[in-house]
């Protein structure tokens, strides 16, 4: 994947999870380093890295074929269709060289010594569908995947990329919505989750925000940080690393 390398917020103390959150159609992952940064300021996750990875430059088909940051090609906006059309018109080679790419994030955080189960991996709307997409079909048990303002990636099939073994069945996935969004209908959002459920997740949660379109608000940042203080709580000595 050709794109700029991720954005870190190292951790401050010993460094035991990590929280990996992906960005949106056309943004960066400068775009969402706030949400480390409020949580920082709060003396929150002190054991916990984020890291903000960024989209390649793609043509996106909806942008006139003009290229913009993007973890795979769009050709029509949500809205502008129901859920059996978006299905359809989904780019899957695109998602799998994103998932692939995601996976490898994973990957340099266990060779840092991080077990899976202290990695969370999510995102907002694009970046979203891709954390939910890889974490069903990953070959690693994640703490948790979380998807704001997002949808099910080639639901239709998605069980053939599932592993045998399946390690992310039992996994946390929290996934939110707003019920004004205008970019990803809330409709998506839901049948999204009653879809995780139907394939066999057992612990998924949609949770839903009145008044909120595709963005996120303070409840809902409350709702995720409550999310990422079940699924990877402190366990290190709280002793500060040196040099970071």
């Amino acid at each position: 994947m050709a794109a700029l390398n991720p954005y870190v917020v190292p951790a401050l103390t010993k460094h035991t999870a990590t929280v990996i959150m992906a960005h949106g159609l056309g943004d960066s992952g400068a775009g969402w380093m706030a949400l480390a940064q409020n949580w920082r300021r709060r003396g929150k996750f002190s054991e916990v890295a984020f890291i903000f990875p960024n989209a390649p430059n793609i043509p996106i088909t909806v942008n006139f074929g003009m290229a913009m940051p993007g973890w795979y090609d769009i050709a029509h906006l949500g809205r502008d269709l129901d859920f059996q059309d978006n299905v359809r018109n989904q780019d899957e080679p695109g998602i799998l060289r994103s998932r692939d790419y995601f996976n490898s994030l994973i990957k340099q955080e266990m060779d840092k010594g991080i077990k899976p189960s202290r990695i969370v991996l999510g995102g907002f709307s694009q970046g979203g569908a891709m954390s939910v997409f890889t974490g069903i079909t990953g070959k690693e048990k994640l703490g948790g995947v979380f998807g704001l303002s997002c949808y099910l990636l080639l639901s239709d099939r998605i069980k053939s990329f599932t592993p045998e073994d399946w390690p992310n069945k039992k996994t946390p996935f929290f996934l939110a919505h707003g019920e004004d969004d205008e970019v990803v209908k809330f409709a998506y959002g839901e049948k999204s989750a009653d879809m995780l459920k139907e394939i066999g997740l057992e612990d998924v949660s949609f949770n839903t925000y009145s008044g909120l379109g595709h963005s996120a608000d303070p409840v809902e940042i409350d709702d995720l940080e409550k999310f990422l203080e079940k699924t990877i709580p402190p366990e290190g000595d709280g002793q500060a690393t040196a040099g970071l």
